[in-house]
C-alpha cells in the first residue's frame, strides 16, 4: 500500500489541520518533536506522510502530484490557480478578502475611475476589478505590509485579507467592499482522487462528519 501524502500550510492551519485529523484517528508523533530537522514525516501504521510548506507551494505540490492532498488558505487556491479538486472547506482560518482604502477612495470605486490598486494577491485584484466590476485598475504587487501603500500616496486602495481590521482602524482605512469570504480548504491531487479514491474520500467523509 502506497502512502497517502499530506502539504499543510506551515503555521495556524497546519496545527488546526493537525488537531482536526487526530480527531478522525490520522495523527504523526513525529511533527510533535520541536527540536526535529525532519523534513518529512511518517506514520508508518497509517501508511500516510506529512510535511509543511509555505501557503503558495501547497497548491503546486498537489497539482503535480508530490502530495495527494492539501490544506491551504482559499487566498492562496485562487491566488496560485492550480490544477488540483476543492473538496472540502474546513470553516476555520475564517477571515475575508477585501479592497480598503481610505473613506475618500470610495467614491472612486464607485465611479469605475481609473485607479491604483496595490496588493499581494494581484490575481485576485484583477479578477475582481476586471471581471466582476468591469474597472480598469493599474495593480502593483507588493510583498509587505500593504496597507502603507494609500498612506505614502502609492495606490488609491488595497486588496487584502482582513481578519478583525484592527490594523485598518489604526491606520485611518476601512473595508470598502467585499471580494470574497476565506477560510481553510483540503484540495486533493486529480490523479490521486482517481487512483485512491476509495481511501480519500474516507478521510473526506470522515472529515465532513466531524464538521457537521
Amino acid at each position: 500500500m502506497r502512502y497517502i501524502t499530506f502539504a499543510l500550510a506551515k503555521g495556524r492551519l497546519a496545527k488546526e489541520t493537525m488537531a482536526l485529523l487526530s480527531k478522525i484517528g490520522i495523527n504523526c508523533e513525529e511533527m510533535e518533536d520541536k527540536t526535529t530537522r525532519k523534513l518529512l514525516f511518517v506514520n508508518e501504521e497509517l501508511k500516510c506522510q506529512f510535511f509543511l510548506a509555505k501557503g503558495p507551494d501547497v497548491p503546486t505540490y498537489v497539482e503535480y502530484g508530490a502530495a495527494d492532498i492539501g490544506v491551504v488558505g482559499k487566498d492562496t487556491i485562487l491566488e496560485e490557480d492550480r490544477k488540483c479538486y476543492e473538496v472540502l472547506d474546513l470553516g476555520f482560518g475564517k477571515c475575508r478578502m477585501c479592497v480598503c482604502g481610505p473613506k475618500d477612495a470610495e467614491e472612486l470605486l464607485k465611479h469605475h475611475e481609473m485607479i491604483k490598486v496595490a496588493t499581494k494577491y494581484p490575481k485576485i485584484a484583477k479578477d475582481y476589478f476586471y471581471n466582476k466590476k468591469h474597472q480598469t485598475v493599474d495593480i502593483i504587487k507588493l510583498n509587505g505590509s500593504v496597507e502603507l501603500a494609500p498612506i505614502v500616496g502609492l495606490s488609491h486602495v488595497i486588496v487584502d485579507i482582513v481578519e478583525t481590521g484592527s490594523t485598518l482602524r489604526e491606520n485611518g482605512l476601512q473595508v470598502l467592499e467585499e471580494v470574497c469570504p476565506l477560510s481553510a480548504r483540503m484540495i486533493v491531487n486529480r490523479v490521486s482522487m482517481r487512483m485512491e479514491y476509495e481511501r480519500i474520500n474516507e478521510i473526506i467523509l470522515k472529515i465532513k462528519k466531524e464538521l457537521s
